[in-house]
């Protein structure tokens, strides 16, 4: 089995829809089967998927190597073990899912974290490599989040995942709320907190606020509606956000790469998250230090970007010798929008699981 000629059936299991696709030598192929999520109950679910993987495998009319697709946890992903999902109760005591497709269609099966496998892609052919061209430094880790339905999130180093022991890392979402520390983050980085946000702030009942593409579009001033709202809810969303991101970053010491059907919203919300991450905190003689040891730039202003690529290395001695070595003393990372768009870097980053766990 060469690389260049292997088949992975994927597929993006929404709460909607169900989207199978299939990627071929890193390439996402223009066939597709889309079919509805909600389900009566777990066999008509399992009914679905397996269709669907039949009904793609037509399509593409060539040998699929191995499925590999993105799932909701909790999960034993490398067991390929569903759990308890909140939106699936039918799932509840734990359901093999990849040994059961793995008896269907005799391949491997691959099952992990949307988050995780967003992260991957964009790491192997999105932000990371974007940010990498122009860069003189090059950088091998990064965080993705999503930011839709939930917050969700991904760790990839040297181009691998990092899954932590039991399937749960970079669930960014268990982290407290910047506005209410006993309230998750997820409660304002999601379709249902800016709603929320926006209901407040314009002291509207929550079954009368708008989509949040609305909401983005009242605070540009392209549709008429309460802007000052719009724009502060915005920043809201922006500051929870960099809250967030400056307790992962002091972590993963990483770029971030941002997707989600929310991203798109990111002229609002990425400058008051980027001031949130390079902000101060304060010791207890009076004195204060910065919020990370790295600096955040935004990778989609023009002038951050540019002074993020700003190259200034120092030149060091060495002690004792004639020789010299190269210092950077500045500790920085970019944050950028998806460059693949949330759904295509989950193919490629399935793709590119696949590939690794297939030894290609």
């Amino acid at each position: 089995m060469s690389k260049e000629k292997t088949t992975i059936l994927t597929l993006d299991a929404g709460g909607t829809n169900l989207v199978f696709s299939a990627v071929q030598s890193k390439h996402i192929l223009k066939q597709k089967v889309h079919l509805p999520a909600p389900s009566k109950n777990l066999e008509d679910f399992l009914k679905k998927i397996i269709g669907g993987f039949s009904e793609l495998k037509q399509q593409v009319k060539t040998k699929a190597d191995a499925i590999s697709f993105c799932f909701p946890g909790p999960a034993d992903y490398e067991n390929g073990i569903i759990g308890d999902l909140e939106n699936l109760p039918f799932f509840r005591g734990g359901v093999p899912l990849a040994k059961m497709l793995e008896n269907k269609f005799h391949i491997p099966v691959f099952i992990n974290n949307d988050g995780d496998l967003f992260a991957l892609g964009e790491a192997m052919q999105g932000l990371l490599n974007e940010i990498n061209q122009f860069s003189q430094k090059q950088y091998k880790n990064l965080l993705g989040v999503t930011l839709g339905t939930g917050f969700g999130g991904g760790i990839v180093t040297c181009q691998q995942l990092y899954a932590g022991d039991n399937s749960a890392a970079a669930e960014i979402n268990r982290m407290g709320g910047w506005i209410d520390r006993e309230q998750s983050v997820e409660e304002v980085l999601s379709i249902r907190g800016i709603r929320h946000l926006f209901a407040e702030a314009a002291s509207i009942r929550e079954e009368d606020v708008p989509e949040p593409i609305d909401i983005f579009q009242i605070g540009m001033g392209q549709k008429t509606g309460n802007k000052t709202a719009a724009v502060r809810v915005w920043e809201k969303f922006g500051l929870a956000l960099g809250d967030a991101l400056s307790n992962a970053v002091s972590l993963t010491d990483s770029c971030v790469v941002i997707g989600g059907g929310l991203s798109g919203a990111h002229p609002l919300f990425l400058p008051a998250t980027i001031r949130q991450m390079n902000g101060i905190l304060q010791k207890n003689d009076g004195s204060s230090m910065p919020r990370m040891e790295l600096s955040a730039f935004n990778w989609e202003d023009q002038e951050e970007r540019i002074e993020f690529l700003k190259d200034e290395p120092v030149v060091l001695p060495v002690p004792f010798s004639y020789k010299t070595q190269i210092y950077r003393p500045q500790k920085k990372i970019a944050v950028g929008i998806s460059r693949l768009g949330t759904s295509e870097a989950v193919a490629v980053g399935a793709y590119a699981f696949a590939i690794s766990k297939l030894g290609l």
